[in-house]
């Protein structure tokens, strides 16, 4: 017979991912055992594989949760009715806001993800894309001669962009002189300055 679900099941299901985030954004995927795992989140073994039968399934959840929290995060902040430049900046400063205490879960969607299986993959890259279809379309609305057969630019803007966004854990510190707000500034301007001279 098998296990009924607990009432806590996605609690105690979120705060697994978040100790196991923990552990392979220290370790390394390679290093950080299911083991390991288990006794920095405080649970059994067992209990352990009850939620995720192994490694690349707790890797998989880790990674979609995080992206799945990022896109409803996304949704509910963009406004279509904003000027094109307002809307840009709120969706940048919403993905930076999202980051905040989620470095660890960050740092293994970008060193994981390739690892999975090709099915996990797929379905990992498929989120990804939503995210990312949906800056481009406000960077066409923007500037669109971007979206030009002759010289595609939209893509390369857009990654640019996101290499902005993506890259901010390795450096940003909360707390200094320079806020989450304060780089969406930035991140934003820069891009809205560079493509009025993009050719």
């Amino acid at each position: 017979m098998s296990r009924t679900r607990a009432t806590d099941f996605e609690e105690k299901q979120r705060g697994l991912l978040i100790s196991a985030a923990e552990v392979f954004a220290d370790l390394g995927m390679e290093k950080a055992s299911m083991s390991l795992i288990a006794n920095h989140a405080k649970v059994s073994k067992s209990l352990l594989y009850h939620y995720y039968p192994s490694k690349d399934e707790l890797i998989f959840a880790i990674i979609t949760t995080h992206l799945e929290d990022l896109v409803a995060a996304i949704e509910e902040a963009d406004d279509e009715a904003l000027d094109p430049r307002k809307r840009l900046r709120q969706l940048v400063g919403t993905v930076l806001e999202c980051y905040k205490g989620a470095d660890n879960q960050h740092k293994v969607q970008l060193n994981a993800a390739w690892a999975l299986p090709e099915e996990q993959r797929n379905q990992i890259y498929a989120i990804e894309r939503r995210i990312v279809k949906r800056f481009s379309r406000v960077l066409r609305e923007i500037n669109p001669e971007l979206d030009n057969a002759e010289r595609p630019l939209l893509t390369p803007v857009t990654m640019s962009l996101f290499g902005m966004i993506n890259w901010v854990y390795m450096w940003f510190k909360d707390g200094g002189k320079i806020t989450r707000e304060d780089y969406a500034d930035v991140a934003t301007t820069l891009i809205l300055e560079g493509i009025k001279a993009v050719r």
